[in-house]
């Protein structure tokens, strides 16, 4: 009992001399506890506005970006193909490349592999002419089967630039799909071209998805005006492109077939005038696949497509193939004179190309294009080999089947720079300074109030 009355005496005793301290550490305590806390928010939002200013600051590629000053140039094919001049990388013992390249520019290609063996100012725009058919044809023929039939309207033949290289089309007369592009391929027929592009949609909608198909396979020196390579402001390609498109193409059995096709039997019918004309035989323009005009034919050519216009000078996309390798030679504007100079040089590249393969280095892929070569040449060549006074065997008429409807492509969603909150609390400088702060002021609180009891005592 006495200790416990002793005990609450104690406690019980007035306390004047110690409350005033008491009191004033208490208030010092929870001020500094809230000037901590004030402290560790105002460090945070730093953080936060700094990290936020950061993410701002990026650019729209999420840092990515190729463009600006100093900015490395990304190139197709590769950073030696953005170079000028002939590109070449021989080894010990390799072949030196051919003589007389008058060409403003060339390129030499393995289908199979995508390698550039060699090249002179590949990706130098310059107008395609025919060869842009090329083009024309990776992104249409896929669209219609070959035996599906077409009643040409006037519509159809409206359009076609003056000079045009002209097939032989009559309104009014009904055509298989594959007389129409036996007609691009060998004729080099613009008329031929059109009747298809309304086939498709129209020539503005064939032009536009052409510019796509281009985009899609990496051919980006490559701005198409008009569907059949007639010479229009702001037309070009390049060699380089040219290679990439037929690699594509060659990707595809028909258009192999259609390449390689050295003479056919085109259908006749009612002229403009009334008159009857009878089916004529028709032959591939291009002269390494057919030997004409003094051109010898080259071994083992299967095709692809040449092109001429005033602007363009003569174009050629030219593929061969040899035991299992498959070689493009592209060949721009020669500038020599001489007759037939895009076949001679194109040829001579081939030549060089097929004797250097394995003892060069590449200076570039072709492997923007989304397919690679596809080895058909057995089936092309059963085409290409059928004689010009042989009819083909008519097939049976049907419909055309409705092309599908193009489909706008679907944009990439833009990037977004990272949210405020997000940015903040990815941020572990936030957490450190905040977390030692708050953990400071904890610790000060503690210490006053045992401070204070103590003192209480």
């Amino acid at each position: 009992m006495n200790v416990f009355r002793a005990s609450s005496c104690r406690h019980d005793r007035p306390r004047k001399t110690a409350a005033p301290a008491v009191a004033a550490s208490v208030a010092a305590a929870r001020c500094l506890a809230v000037g901590c806390c004030l402290a560790a928010a105002a460090a945070l939002a730093t953080v936060s506005a700094a990290a936020t200013a950061s993410a701002a600051a990026l650019p729209a590629d999420g840092g990515r970006g190729s463009s600006g000053p100093g900015a490395a140039t990304v190139v197709a094919g590769g950073p030696l193909l953005a170079g000028h001049g002939v590109l070449v990388q021989p080894h010990a013992g390799s072949p030196r490349l051919p003589s007389g390249l008058s060409a403003l520019s060339w390129t030499v290609s393995d289908a199979r592999t995508g390698q550039v063996l060699a090249a002179k100012d590949p990706h130098r725009r310059l107008p395609p002419a025919s060869t842009l058919k090329t083009l024309f044809a990776v992104t249409v023929l896929p669209r219609f089967p070959g035996d599906a039939t077409h009643r040409v309207t006037d519509s159809d033949l409206t359009g076609i630039g003056a000079g045009s290289s002209l097939v032989g089309i009559q309104a009014r007369q009904t055509y298989t799909v594959a007389d129409l592009w036996r007609g691009v391929f060998l004729s080099s027929g613009n008329d031929a071209v059109h009747v298809l592009a309304h086939m498709n949609g129209s020539v503005p909608l064939t032009v536009s998805q052409m510019q796509a198909k281009a985009e899609m396979l990496g051919a980006d020196d490559t701005h198409v005006v008009s569907p059949d390579g007639y010479d229009m402001p702001g037309q070009v390609s390049s060699a380089y492109d040219l290679a990439v498109i037929a690699r594509a193409g060659l990707a595809m059995p028909n258009f192999a077939t259609y390449a390689s096709t050295r003479w056919a039997q085109f259908p006749g019918g009612y002229d403009a005038h009334g008159k009857y004309v009878k089916s004529f035989g028709i032959q591939n323009t291009n002269r390494l696949l057919t030997g004409a005009d003094g051109v010898k034919r080259y071994p083992g050519v299967i095709g692809v497509k040449n092109g001429y216009t005033t602007n363009a000078g003569n174009t050629l996309v030219a593929a061969a193939k040899r035991g299992d390798r498959t070689l493009i030679a592209t060949v721009m504007n020669p500038q020599s004179g001489l007759p037939q100079a895009v076949y001679h040089e194109a040829g001579a590249l081939l030549d060089w190309g097929f004797s250097a393969a394995g003892r060069t280095s590449s200076v570039g892929t072709l492997n923007t294009a989304t397919t690679a070569y596809h080895d058909d040449s057995a089936h092309a060549s059963q085409e290409a080999e059928r004689p010009a006074r042989q009819p083909a065997q008519e097939p049976a008429r049907q419909e055309p089947k409705p092309a599908p409807a193009p489909q706008e492509p679907k944009p990439a969603p833009a990037p977004q720079a990272p949210s405020t909150a997000n940015a903040a609390s990815s941020s572990p400088t936030t957490w450190y300074v905040g977390g030692a702060l708050a953990l400071g002021a904890a610790g000060s609180v503690v210490v006053l109030r045992r401070r204070s009891a103590a003192k209480a005592r």
